[in-house]
Parts: C-alpha cells; structure tokens; sequence
C-alpha cells in the first residue's frame, strides 16, 4: 500500500517538474537570485549560511536551529533552518515549508497567529471562528495548538487555558513545516509545526513606531527601537519591542487587551561567538466565551453566551531565554537554545444550555490554569567532505520539562431573562452571576528527552537527507481537590521516530523530491486492563517540487501527500465507559504555493490546497456507532488564498502610494462527525491602502499611512466543528500611522 502511495505521489512530481523545467540549462549547486527591483539580491547558495532574521542582514541570531529564515526579499524567503535545524536552502529541504516574512506582516498588520497563517497552504486558522483569546489552527488537518507551536527553534507547550499568547509585531518571522517534525523535534501532531522567530538586535540604530485606530473602539499603540550600545566597541547591541492595545469586539462583552514588552540583548565578542538574550512580560484580557448560542439542529443564533459580569480571560506570561552559537572553524559549529516560561491564567465564563421560551438556562466556570516550563536543545554541526560527498551532520539532544497546575469550580447559575430582547446583535447583559467555589482540582508535569542525529549529503545532483531521534517521555498526573491532590499516576514512552527524503536537481532552480517521516504522541491513561495506552503514531510519504526561477525573486512549489495516524483513543465499541488505542486518521491531498517579489514594495502570494481527512477506524465518542470512512468535521476539503501589492514607481504621478488586497475562499466542510450537516462555503476579501509621505517631500522621510480592512464586505459567516458552532469576524479596519527612523 505504501509503495502504491508513494508512486503516484512521485508520478504526479514527475508531471509537474516536466512542466516547470522546460528547456532551462543545468546548474549544479547555485542559485543565483536577483531582485526584480534596483538593488540586487545576494546569491543564495544551495546549503550555504546566509544571514538571518532581523532584516537588514545584520541579524545577531544564531545561523542554525533557533534562528530565523534568511535570504529575505519582501515576500521571498530562500533559506531556513526550521526543517533541518541546519542553514539549509527550502529548495533543498525534502518537505514543504513556508515562510511568512516580516513584511508580509507588516503589509497586512497582521494581528495574531492565525492571521498570519491565513494565507499559506496546508493551514485551516478559521475553524473556531473568531476567538481573541487563542491560536488554534489545523495543519493538514491535524490539531497543531499544544505540540506544534514553536518559538526560535524551541516548543512552546500549552496546557488547557494556559496557552501563550503571541504577540506578531514582536515576531520576525513564522516558517510552517508541514507533515511529521518527530525526527527533529521529538512528540508532536503528524500535520506539522509553526516556528515563530523573535526580533533580534541588529547592529545598525533603528526605530519605529505605529499608531492604530479601528472599529469596535480600538486604540493600539507598537514601538521597535535598537541600537549597538555605545562603548562597547560593537560588541553589544540592544533591541526592545512593545506593543500596548485597549479594544473592543463585535462580541457584545468582549474586550481585546494586551500589554507586551520585549527586551532583548545580544553580545558578541568576536566574529566566531554570539549570545543573545531574549525576554518578554505579556498582560492579556480577552472574553471567557467566543460562542453564540447554538439552537438544536445547528442552528446558530445571535445569542451571546458570555455574561459582562462573569466573562474573561487575563493571562500574564513571561519569558526568558537565550540563544548561543561558537564556531569552532567553519566547519564545527555548536549552539545551545534554552527558555524558561510561565503562563498564568484565570478564566471566567457562562454557558446557555438550553433555551426555554423566554428563558436560558445557563451554567458557569472559573478555572484558573498554571503552566511552567523550561526547554533546552544543544546541538553540535560538522561539514566534512569524503570524495564527491559533501557532507552536514547535525547531532542533538534537547530536554522540556513542564509542571501545570489547575483548580476549578463549576456551577448552575439563574436563568437569563429573554423577554423584550429585539436585537440579540447587540444585546449586552449583566446579571448576577454567583462565584463557584474551586472544588476540583489537578496536576501534570512531563519530562521529555530526545537525542537526535541527521546526515545531509550532496552528491552530483542530489540531496539525501536522513534523521533519526530517539525519545524517552515521562509524564505524571494527579487529581483531587485544591489544596489535597491523589496520588500520582505516572507513565513512560519511548519512541523512535526519522525522516528519509531525497530531493534531485532537474535544473536551475527546479527540484522534485520525496520523503517518509514519522511521529509521535503520548496519550495519558490506561484501558480495560490497566495497561498504559501506547503513544499515537504517524507517518507520511510526501512528494513534490520546488522552483525557484533563475534571476527573479519568484518561488513555486507542489506537494501532494498521505499521512496516516493510528493507535488514536477512542470509544471502546463493547465497553462505552473505557477507551481503546485503535483508532485511525488518514490525510491525504495536495498543495501548491507560489510567493513573488517583483519590485520594492510589489509582492504577491498565492496558495492553494485540497484536503481528504477521513476517519479510518473509529467510532462516534459514547457509542458503538462506526464512522470509519466519514470526513473530520470543521475541515475543509478545499481552501484558495492569495495576497498582492503594488507600489506605484517613483516616475508615477501617484509615487508613494501603494495597494493591496486579498482574497481567502474556504470550501465547504461537515459540521459533526457524523456527516448530517455541511457548513457553507466561505469568501472573505481583504484590501490594502499605503501612503510614503516622502513622495511629497523628502523631509517627511520615514512616514507612512496605512490603512488595511479585513474581511471588506463583511461576509456574515460561521463554522461548525464536532457538533459546536463559532462565527467569525465582521468587517474590521484599522488605520495606522507609522514612522520609522
């Protein structure tokens, strides 16, 4: 079967290379890239380091794992250690990968994660509506939020409510590794990870600062500033990053503030040594509740459920780590990544349950979730040439440890009085709402160690990588009452896990390639028996190809894949009240993805994917009922994105002025497991309008007006996933005015 898979995935690469390659020459290990615009783009060599994320090329950040995307042009990223952990080109990493940049960012003010994952391939970031309070999105179909969310090389764990969150303006750039990361990573969901990477010192003083207004009463105000640090002879340089917004939302209770800082320092003695320091302190206040009541049927209604006064999430989060790297010699190099966080948050909310007449009958929650952590990875790089092989080895071993903590209380509250309510838009409420007391409460910390090791070798036209990790995961649990915990339940996996893929030089520029991976997940508990249940395992088989066109800043790629993930828990079919390790999930589709930097300030990027993700082997959660061959709910088999701007040449009348605009199309998809009922299809478009004041006068250099509206025709739309139901975002607009120095 898996040989079935794999030729046709290969066959259909075949198909698309022959296409792209056309009649181009043959080039072997280079490609040389130059921009569309008055300034050439630096050659990009296959393999080779390059300069990392900071954007200007000065970067102060580690070249390998824990560094950032380089090659950088506008939209046009060529280079990343995300998959490899190594500085290696994207046309020769044997997955697909994704590079979100910092001006993309930027042109479309992103505002949280799952904004700026909603242009790029492979990636559902709208399944639960709109929800201020988290990031949760699907990677090919698979729950990335708890194991796939990576910081600077370094996974960011989250636990219940206690999942960090990020903050985009003090990200450099995201890069998505789609399919199994194991092999590098250690456990995590088969459909990929997000690598966030933080703004780094640079040596050069810089400094910005935006000034935003919007609907729904927002205020926000984002500041960047650094410099290299005066009497240090250039060996240090300091960054600090700050964002601060006051908002409201179209939810009639729901409020959207945060409060982020970002000190960071970097000090490097010599050519050969880097340390840097990077730290971040984050207030939030979002709503305890994004859902509308959800009538029998899956109807949707305008009902908010969340009370004004017993609904929000606060969370303070801090952060602190840093990021070392030592060459040896140019061929020996050794970096460390290490982070300690903590996350605490409290969540206030109400339920309606059922609607009588004129009455809601309604429940409450206070749940107040604790999460500590610390990660350290350690990894030593070596190049060596044996004959015509030229090798990288990359060897590794990275340690997590997290503690989480959770006291909670649950209760019936009075019913909600529904008469003479006309407009359930805007219906805001405030009853009395009594406090739960804290009557449950529970423990988990896990410990996981990895030892990692991975060859890439180039020959000829080839590129053959191979990587193999070994993992030991403890984890412990506890359950009781505040104050008075059981005792500790505890459980041990080990897993092996890697990667084989080869990718082939066709031509310039043009790469097909095909790999296997594989994955991991531990899964708490024990069956019938009292066995521990084994860990959910996953792997792939993906092929596809690359194309990065000879002296243009255009990339293109095309991956079709299968993954297959079994050992899943689910419902014992003979015994409702146990679970049972034999369910299983396949997900098998295609993307393509094409990104563009035609001129300074014209960009474009396209992305495309379909979707089958089918349950195998499974039942309906509480029955005996097979949904085996049945689509996930909430995942949509098609999604068409694509994103562009133009800036109007300096020899236009409209000089100075730029424009943009989007369009994201999501397909149709099933509201519950069961497959009785769709959700409708989705198009939302997006728009862009930018203004350089020093067209008018080169004294007003460094000014800029902005204005970016989403979602333009205000598309009222929901989504429904496993039975529960979510709307999304109306019309928003935010103006921006921005200086940079």
């Amino acid at each position: 079967m898996r040989s079935v898979r794999l030729t046709v995935l290969l066959a259909s690469t075949a198909l698309a290379g022959s296409a792209l390659a056309q009649e181009a020459k043959v080039q072997l290990n280079e490609i040389s890239v130059e921009a569309a615009g008055p300034a050439p783009a630096a050659a990009v060599v296959s393999g080779a380091d390059g300069n990392v994320s900071g954007g200007d090329g000065n970067s102060s950040a580690t070249s390998g794992g824990g560094g950032g995307p380089s090659g950088v042009t506008g939209y046009v990223a060529r280079v990343s250690p995300t998959a490899t952990k190594t500085n290696t080109a994207l046309i020769d990493t044997p997955q697909s990968v994704s590079v979100v940049t910092r001006e993309q960012l930027n042109d479309r003010n992103v505002q949280s994660v799952n904004e700026a994952l909603a242009y790029t391939p492979g990636v559902s970031s709208n399944v639960f509506g709109f929800d201020p309070r988290f990031d949760a999105f699907y990677i090919r179909g698979f729950a990335a939020t708890n194991d796939g969310v990576f910081r600077d090389g370094l996974r960011q764990p989250g636990v219940g409510q206690a999942v960090a969150r990020i903050e985009p303006y003090g990200t450099e750039a995201l890069t998505i590794l789609r399919g199994p990361s194991s092999g590098l990573y250690g456990l995590g969901s088969p459909g990929g990870i997000v690598d966030i990477t933080s703004k780094r010192p640079v040596f050069v003083p810089f400094g910005e600062v935006w000034f935003q207004g919007g609907n729904f009463d927002r205020t926000q105000g984002n500041f960047d500033i650094g410099s290299p640090i005066e009497g240090s002879d250039g060996t240090l340089a300091f960054r600090l990053t700050g964002a601060f917004r006051e908002a409201n939302t179209f939810l009639p209770s729901g409020t959207d503030n945060r409060f982020t800082i970002a000190p960071a320092l970097t000090w490097r003695p010599s050519a050969d040594t880097t340390f840097t320091l990077l730290t971040e302190f984050q207030h939030s206040k979002a709503p305890g509740t994004s859902a509308f009541y959800t009538a029998p049927g899956f109807v949707i209604t305008r009902l908010y459920q969340g009370d004004a006064a017993f609904n929000a999430l606060n969370q303070d989060s801090y952060r602190i780590g840093y990021g070392f790297e030592h060459r040896f010699s140019d061929d020996l190099i050794f970096r460390q990544n290490v982070r300690y966080q903590n996350i605490d948050s409290h969540l206030a909310y109400t339920q309606i349950d059922s609607v009588t007449g004129l009455s809601a009958q309604r429940e409450n929650g206070l749940i107040h979730d604790r999460l500590g952590y610390v990660a350290v990875d350690n990894q030593l790089e070596a190049h060596l040439v044996t004959g015509p092989v030229s090798h990288t080895l990359l060897a590794g071993v990275d340690y997590l440890h997290y503690d989480y903590r959770r006291d909670a209380g649950f209760g019936l509250i009075p019913d909600l009085n529904l008469a003479g309510v006309s407009d359930f838009s805007t219906f805001r409420y405030r009853t009395f709402v009594p406090r739960p007391a804290l009557t449950s409460a529970s423990a988990q910390s896990q410990d996981q160690i990895g030892l990692y090791i991975q060859e890439q070798a180039k020959f000829d036209r080839f590129v053959l990588t191979l990587t193999g990790r070994q993992d030991f995961v403890s984890q412990s649990t506890r359950a009781g009452t505040p104050g008075s915990l059981g005792a500790a339940r505890s459980q041990d996996d080990s897993a092996f896990t890697g990667r084989a893929g080869l990718n082939y030089l066709l031509a310039p520029g043009l790469v097909p390639y095909a790999s296997y991976a594989t994955t991991f997940t531990p899964q708490l508990g024990v069956d019938i028996n009292g066995r521990a249940f084994k860990p959910a395992t996953g792997d792939q088989i993906e092929a596809g190809v690359k194309y990065a066109i000879p002296d243009t800043n255009i990339t293109g790629s095309f991956a079709g894949f299968d993954i297959v993930q079994s050992s899943v828990l689910q419902t014992d079919p003979t015994n409702i009240a146990n679970q049972v390790a034999s369910g299983s999930v396949q997900s098998k589709g295609f993307e393509a993805e094409l990104t563009a930097n035609f001129a300074p300030g014209t960009n474009l990027t396209v992305a495309y994917t379909h979707l089958d993700l089918r349950y195998r082997n499974a039942t309906f959660p509480g029955t005996t009922q097979s949904i085996s061959g049945n689509a996930v709910s909430g995942i949509p088999g098609d999604t068409f994105a694509a994103f562009g701007t133009y800036q109007f040449p300096p020899a236009s009348p409209l000089r100075g002025l730029q424009i943009g605009g989007g369009i994201r199309y999501t397909s149709t998809s099933f509201a519950d497991d069961l497959n009785t009922v769709r959700n409708p299809t989705v198009t939302q478009f997006d728009a862009l309008v930018a203004y350089d004041f020093a067209a008018l006068d080169p004294k007003y250099k460094g000014f800029r007006a902005q204005i970016n509206a989403f979602n333009i025709f205000d598309r009222d739309y929901y989504t429904c996933q496993s039975g529960f139901c979510y709307r999304g975002a109306p019309a928003t607009v935010i103006g921006s005015l921005i200086y940079r120095w």
